[in-house]
């Protein structure tokens, strides 16, 4: 497929076009977060955006929640973990680190700094922690959201940017939803109820116990073992004191998203469904107030005569008499990709009349992964090149 830059006027006409160079030498902008479905080439658009930033003289780190060592290859890297290793093979007078967040890494690190050290051990080896901190729905959009935080506070590393690339999730909604789900976990009637027992003493907690828990908590500890609501118990009253701290840190990074240095780019592909959750990103980002930079329309099809339609090209093929040519192979092939990026123009409009200021590049689908630091250069190049001439 084609590797030349892909005019995005060409795929959505009139759409403003997403300037990337523009926001990666911006140095009032200090934080990207890629967002968008699965699927669609969000991890590898945040490890490009994050290089030609590095690239072009920014200190930058990237973020990254895919566990697929294709993106540590990538890189030029043997792992991706916890913490921010340099990559080597970059071209300028920048500087690029990458890390892949590890949720539970992430939660350990965040009690033993806010906690004593008899506290941070008793959380540590709880049985319903490691639970929580390994397996709790919401629990990776939490800790990403807690990285990203730890990284801009950060000061030491002087890092000038930070690209984030948001956890894969059914809906891309889940990012921004996570420490309010959380948050109201931690504050629901369950945890009070076995809370009770510091403010009120034993007897008062074992007659709230039994009124708020009674058959649920015979069942759980049939299901699951005798010890659960012990366990339980022990785990929320040592966290106690915690819990205010996850929703100052929470509600501090969120409002850090509304900031004026931070910039939101959505990655779809122009299919219906990625659209679709792309569109719902765009509307919960204008709703919360989050500063939206565009949209990169990834895996376009482009086509290298575009006045030829998909039924004059099958017409001219089947003119050939000598059906074997190449020829005959090349007309079939343009009318199969034409057919196709007539499809996404399609679906591609429907976002653009939905959101008419949303500013666009486009990506043209490759022949291969992007495997090399090379690829990810090509992407950035690509992405510069899709606001420029045809």
């Amino acid at each position: 497929m084609s590797e030349t830059p892909l005019n995005s006027r060409a795929v959505v006409p009139d759409a403003p076009e997403l300037d990337i160079d523009g926001l990666l030498t911006d140095r009032a902008v200090r934080v990207i977060v890629c967002c968008g479905s699965g699927g669609v080439g969000k991890t590898t658009a945040a490890a490009a955006i994050a290089l030609r930033a590095a690239e072009q003289g920014r200190k930058v780190v990237v973020l990254t929640i895919d566990p697929a060592r294709r993106l540590a290859q990538s890189l030029g890297l043997q792992q991706l973990d916890n913490e921010p290793r340099q990559v080597h093979g970059t071209i300028g007078p920048g500087q690029l680190d990458a890390m892949m967040l590890d949720m539970k890494r992430t939660f350990d690190e965040m009690v033993e700094a806010h906690a004593d050290r008899e506290k941070a051990d008793s959380i540590l080896h709880n049985p319903f922690y490691q639970a929580l901190s390994s397996s709790f729905a919401g629990t990776q959009e939490y800790m990403a959201m807690e990285k990203l935080g730890q990284l801009r506070a950060d000061r030491a590393s002087a890092w000038d940017l930070i690209v984030v690339d948001t956890p894969p999730s059914r809906s891309a909604l889940d990012f921004l939803d996570a420490p309010k789900r959380l948050g109201s976990f931690l504050d629901g009637r369950f945890i009070k109820i076995l809370l009770m027992p510091a403010k009120f003493g034993g007897r008062a907690y074992t007659k709230a116990l039994s009124i708020g828990v009674g058959m649920f908590g015979n069942v759980l500890s049939k299901v699951i073992g005798g010890n659960v609501l012990a366990d339980l118990q022990t785990f929320v009253a040592a966290f106690e004191t915690l819990f205010g701290g996850f929703r100052d840190r929470a509600e501090q990074t969120y409002r850090a998203l509304q900031g004026s240095d931070t910039r939101f780019v959505v990655v779809a592909s122009p299919e219906r469904d990625a659209l679709r959750e792309a569109s719902y990103f765009v509307e919960r980002l204008a709703a919360d107030r989050m500063p939206l930079a565009g949209l990169i329309l990834n895996r376009v099809q482009p086509t290298r005569i575009p006045t030829l339609s998909p039924a004059g090209a099958l017409a001219g093929a089947e003119r050939i008499a000598d059906q074997t040519s190449p020829a005959v192979t090349l007309l079939q092939l343009h009318a199969e990709r034409s057919a196709l990026a007539a499809r996404q123009r399609q679906v591609t409009s429907r976002f653009r009349a939905a959101h008419p200021d949303v500013a666009i590049a486009a990506l043209p689908a490759l022949a291969t992964d992007v495997h090399d630091l090379d690829g990810l250069r090509q992407i950035g190049e690509l992405l510069h090149g899709s606001t420029g001439a045809a």
